[in-house]
């Protein structure tokens, strides 16, 4: 220490010789932002610097920041404190070039707060800069100086573009003096070969002065009164032997209350990660501390609201880098933003939640790259989130990771009942100054586990051999046993805390994962379960336990709506499995409720769907949808709940959403909601995207034939769909199929009638509304936002026919519109092809289209036979040969299976092997 102080002395001289050279004014305004080695150990050291008012023409010596600070009288000005504060913290990516701090200006004026207290960090890279040049300077690598230069340039620059005038003058200034100042200390500290921790935080800290300087310049320029602080002369903070500081909250507001009396403003920028030592020795925040700061800020002002703007829109379920599904949380509970934080997610600084929580000030998590994007807003829990226009939350609100760790196992009989066991294993990890991330210990006391980080772990296992050697020696310890390649992934969420079964729903979608647990921690308070896996398995396990997490059980009650033939024929199909499913796939699917129309059915434990229709006739009652719906999924003793709408009503539609919001899986062949308004649409859709519970549809097109699925494969493998065409209409396929020759169309409508393939009214089969309905769900589920109006109608059925009172009417008056489709078919046979009713969805046009079109007799669409769907996916890897689903596509068997392959899907999805 000898050695660095004669540096320190040898340096200081210069400094001061070049000081005296000419005397610099500063104005009164302006006698606070003196540049720091005013106010730094330096000072203390007798390092000798030059300041005063205007009048002021000698140099003078500081002892300390409070020198400064009792140098100043001003007319006292009591600080406000309350919501009328707004406080916002800015990041070096935010003030990282001067367009963003103009960016970040504009901010400032635009917020109609009556009064605005904003925390800036140094400019991006700043830091990291600051902190290289004392490593080359105490490495002795003369190349400090040229380091230096460059960080004198960068804000140089950015203040050449930012300012004029006066306050760039003033700036300038001030930057070449801070500058010549650090060359004197990095002299000092090149000379001794070693900087002290205090010496680093003064070095480090010059970016926020410089950065706060600046904005506040920019925010003047637009008439705005605005001062800017040096934190260091109102944060003080006690440093703490965990390379942490704890805040001293009453001298913190003692001294802001002073400086605002002397510096009254509407607008103050501070800086960020710098404050001081009781003795006035300037220090930080440590790594990632501007959070902090504005937090500490916000809480002594007692501000209405903190907002930290960073470059992402707000905190995410996830890592977004690791699941592409992670979604923008719109709150957070301050205790689930903590324990995020704590593990590794990207929220916060951990300990910024601290000053916040005592006085209940939110804090808004926002993205200055889009201020369209409201952010995620941490607070106390709201007491009620069912209004509608809210969207359903998680029990679960995020997920978060930290790999690269390593897991230890102290294990031994004689560990069990020995009182300071624990004590001695934590107190050995303390002495090596590891980090212990997680603990894990069975209620027999037999072992203890714990996580390190996998760069300490060495360290630690070596001293825990050592400390327990004479144990290990005489066999009370049996090993101490080291666990690498590990990684934790965390659940958070405080509603975990009040719903039962949140572990189990965990750990059954790692299993299902396939994922091997090697420890588990969770507190009583349920805010947190703490898993560990191997490395190579985190993002598997964040994704299955992200995309999965919901309450798993494989008894499902069952609830029919409509059972007309397709419900009938499903009900059939039920029965005729029941025992399968029990006995080999252990799914219990009990029909609880039957309603048509008139009269329900209801069950407390399930009904013998051997004899329903003769319990209906006995036993039913008067239909009441809502009741119901109320007694399906009111039996607390099945877990899970389905309701199947096997009818074509867009009434019954219209309760999906409900159902969905109410944790009720809905499984339809009703193509009413999916082709209903959009807007309608979208909600079910991104309800069902955030709820646990599932909206399966398989059989709204093609039946049986796994065309939804099919599609969803595609794109959930990254495919890009460019077209989807195909033959959507068992009926018209087989009238198409048999119209050919000397056949008249009405002949064929009649024999396609009288096979049951149309609907009783033939007119809604030749109408093609059908198609157009299942067009539109296709082109919905590729992405496209159309309304079924876009789609142009292609009817079968003449104009004139289209408003005949009866389907007996419009059949009797068909023959007489025979010649026209003659003529078609005759264009058709002569070009070697045949007429053929198709959909089309052009992703690439973002059109669909419903119409007769020609094909050539070669064509796949040209080889059907019977009532034959077929549909070709041109995507961009089935590009030159589209791939093909072909087959039955109408009756009630199929629609029937297709249902059924949807229920079991569910099952599936809630924990049932497969």
């Amino acid at each position: 220490m000898a050695s660095l102080s004669a540096a320190i002395s040898h340096s200081s001289s210069h400094v001061a010789l070049a000081h005296n050279t000419k005397p610099k004014k500063i104005h009164q305004s302006q006698c606070r932002t003196l540049p720091l080695p005013h106010r730094s150990p330096i000072c203390r050291l007798g390092f000798v610097s030059q300041g005063g008012s205007k009048d002021a023409s000698n140099t003078r010596v500081f002892t300390s920041v409070k020198d400064v600070l009792l140098d100043e009288s001003a007319e006292k000005v009591q600080l406000p404190k309350g919501d009328t504060w707004s406080v916002h913290k800015f990041g070096g990516t935010c003030v990282g070039s001067a367009e963003r701090i103009k960016s970040v200006g504009n901010i400032i004026l635009n917020d109609d707060s009556e009064r605005k207290l904003v925390v800036v960090s140094a400019m991006s890279k700043v830091t990291d800069m600051m902190y290289d040049l004392i490593n080359r300077a105490q490495s002795r690598d003369e190349s400090y100086i040229s380091a230096l230069d460059a960080v004198l340039e960068k804000h140089r620059s950015t203040a050449l573009d930012l300012l004029d005038g006066d306050d760039l003058g003033s700036f300038l200034s001030e930057l070449h003096h801070d500058v010549n100042n650090l060359k004197a200390m990095l002299r000092a500290i090149y000379i001794a070969g070693h900087a002290t921790e205090s010496f680093t935080d003064f070095v480090v800290g010059h970016g926020e002065l410089w950065s706060a300087q600046m904005l506040s310049a920019v925010v003047r320029k637009n008439g705005i009164n605005c001062k800017w602080m040096d934190t260091r002369e109102v944060l003080i903070v006690n440093p703490t032997s965990a390379d942490q500081v704890d805040p001293d909250y009453l001298e913190s507001e003692k001294r802001l209350e002073n400086w605002y009396s002397k510096n009254p403003s509407q607008i103050i920028i501070a800086t960020g990660f710098i404050a001081s030592t009781p003795q006035n020795i300037p220090t930080t925040l440590k790594r990632d501390g501007s959070d902090f700061s504005a937090a500490i800020m916000g809480a002594l002002c007692r501000a209405g609201q903190v907002t930290i703007w960073t470059d992402v829109d707000g905190v995410y379920s996830a890592d977004p880098r690791k699941v592409n599904e992670a979604v923008i949380l719109r709150t957070l509970s301050y205790q689930e933003a903590w324990e995020m934080s704590y593990f590794g997610a990207n929220v916060l600084h951990p300990r910024t939640i601290i000053p916040v929580m005592r006085y209940n000030i939110p804090i808004i998590i926002r993205n200055i790259f889009n201020l369209s994007a409201p952010g995620t807003k941490i607070c106390h829990p709201l007491v009620s989130d069912k209004e509608e226009n809210q969207t359903v939350e998680s029990l679960v609100k995020g997920f978060a990771t930290i790999d690269n760790l390593a897991l230890v196992n102290v294990e031994g009989t004689g560990m069990a009942g020995v009182p300071g066991t624990a004590h001695a294993i934590f107190g050995a990890v303390k002495d090596v100054g590891a980090n212990v991330i997680m603990i894990s210990q069975a209620s027999s006391e037999h072992s203890v586990c714990f996580a390190v980080p996998e760069k300490e772990v060495k360290a630690v296992a070596e001293a825990l051999k050592s400390r327990f050697r004479q144990a290990l020696d005489a066999g009370r310890l049996s090993q101490v046993a080291i666990i690498p390649n590990c990684s934790i992934l965390a659940a958070v969420g405080q509603k975990m805390a009040s719903t039962p079964g949140v572990s189990a729903t965990l750990f059954s979608a790692l299993a299902k994962a396939n994922i091997n647990v090697r420890a588990i921690a969770q507190g009583c308070s349920e805010f947190n379960i703490t898993v560990v896996v191997k490395r190579e398995d985190c993002i598997k396990a964040l994704k299955a336990v992200h995309s999965r997490f919901y309450l798993s059980r494989t008894t499902i009650a069952v609830g029919i709506i409509g059972p007309g033939l397709i419900g009938s024929t499903l009900l059939e199909q039920l029965k005729d499995q029941a025992a399968v499913l029990k006995e080999e796939f252990n799914i219990d699917l009990r029909v609880m409720g039957i309603t048509g129309s008139r009269t329900m059915l209801l069950s407390e434990s399930g009904i013998d769907l051997s004899s329903w229709k003769e319990l209906q006739k006995e036993k039913g009652e008067v239909a009441d949808l809502q009741k119901f719906v109320q007694h399906v999924h009111g039996n607390h003793f099945i877990p899970n709940t389905v309701l199947v709408d096997c009818t074509a009503d867009s009434a019954i539609a219209s309760h999906y959403y409900d159902w969905l919001r109410r944790g009720i899986h809905v499984i339809t062949p009703n193509k009413k909601a999916n082709s209903g308004p959009l807007d309608q649409y979208l909600k079910l859709r991104a309800l069902q995207r955030q709820s646990y519970t599932h909206y399966f549809y398989e059989a709204t097109v093609g039946a049986g034939l796994p065309i939804i699925s099919t599609l969803r494969g595609l794109l959930e493998t990254g495919d890009k769909i460019l077209q989807i065409e195909g033959i959507f209409s068992g009926t018209l396929s087989y009238i198409f199929n048999n119209f050919m020759g000397e056949v008249a169309f009405s002949e064929v409508v009649t024999k396609a009638k009288q096979a049951g393939f149309t609907e009783p009214d033939p007119r809604d089969d030749l109408s093609g509304a059908d198609v157009r309905r299942k067009v539109i769900i296709l082109a919905r589920e590729s992405g496209l936002k159309l309304e079924l109006s876009d789609i142009p109608e292609k009817s079968l059925v003449p104009e004139p026919l289209r408003a005949s009172a009866s389907a007996e009417e419009f059949m009797q008056k068909l023959p007489q519109f025979d010649q026209e489709m003659s003529k078609k078919l005759q264009d058709a046979e002569d070009a070697g092809e045949v007429l053929r009713y198709v959909g089309v969805v052009d992703v690439v046009k973002q059109k669909g289209v419903v119409e007769l079109r020609r094909y050539k007799k070669d064509h796949p669409f040209a080889q059907l036979s019977g009532s034959d769907n077929i549909i070709a996916f041109t995507t961009k890897r089935y590009q030159k040969q589209p791939l093909i689903v072909r087959g039955p596509g109408a009756g009630a068997q199929v629609t029937a299976g297709g249902i059924f392959s949807d229920i079991l899907r569910l099952a599936s999805y809630l924990g049932a092997p497969s």
